[in-house]
């Protein structure tokens, strides 16, 4: 089985990339999340989930073993398959949906592609006691390191979602645009600055 991936990113295509390992190209299904990271980074280490099917072999990435982790967590939960629980990482990082399941905000859950009422009730229920054992991410795989600079102001990066949704967008696409603003901004952007270049990506 496959459990990592070193080399270049070759392309992005919707729901994944290509990575380009001593001239060999692995499609790779990933969030958007994951795929942000590999688009600025001029070589990456990804981990890998390897699904085996009767009639495909389907290879899944991830710039951190947290997101791994849930990933796998998420799919041993009834009703969520592998593109589901990619799109609920899309919408949400590890500690983000972590939050959402503690507080039992099902709303919020809703907000993933693939995320209905029943769906959203199961995710409580079934890994309530996962997200209290959530730990902080240890950090991303190797040549995915985010930009060095200051924290980012507290809550800045979730407002900004937030208000975007209210604007009218939904949480992946709102969550994806605002991952790219913070890449482009660094880690101490500002609300208002996370808001302004996230609705700039949008309209593109």
């Amino acid at each position: 089985m496959i459990g990592r991936l070193t080399g270049k990113l070759d392309s992005i295509h919707e729901g994944g990339c290509i990575l380009d390992v001593n001239g060999v190209g692995y499609l790779l299904s990933c969030s958007t999340r994951t795929l942000d990271r590999l688009r600025d980074a001029p070589s990456a280490r990804v981990l890998v989930e390897t699904h085996v099917r009767q009639d495909a072999i389907v290879l899944f990435g991830f710039a951190t073993a947290q997101e791994r982790d849930t990933f796998v967590k998420l799919t041993s939960v009834q009703g969520v398959g592998p593109k589901v629980a990619l799109d609920i990482l899309s919408a949400f990082g590890p500690e983000d949906l972590a939050n959402a399941i503690r507080a039992g905000d099902r709303t919020g859950l809703r907000q993933a592609n693939g995320v209905g009422a029943r769906l959203a009730d199961r995710l409580v229920t079934e890994l309530r006691d996962w997200a209290g054992g959530i730990q902080p991410a240890s950090g991303i795989a190797a040549g995915l390191a985010p930009a060095a600079g200051p924290a980012a102001p507290a809550g800045a990066e979730a407002d900004a979602v937030s208000a975007l949704i209210n604007l009218g967008w939904k949480r992946p696409e709102a969550q994806a645009a605002v991952n790219r603003a913070k890449a482009r901004l660094g880690e101490g952007a500002v609300l208002e600055a996370l808001i302004r270049d996230s609705l700039k990506e949008l309209a593109r």
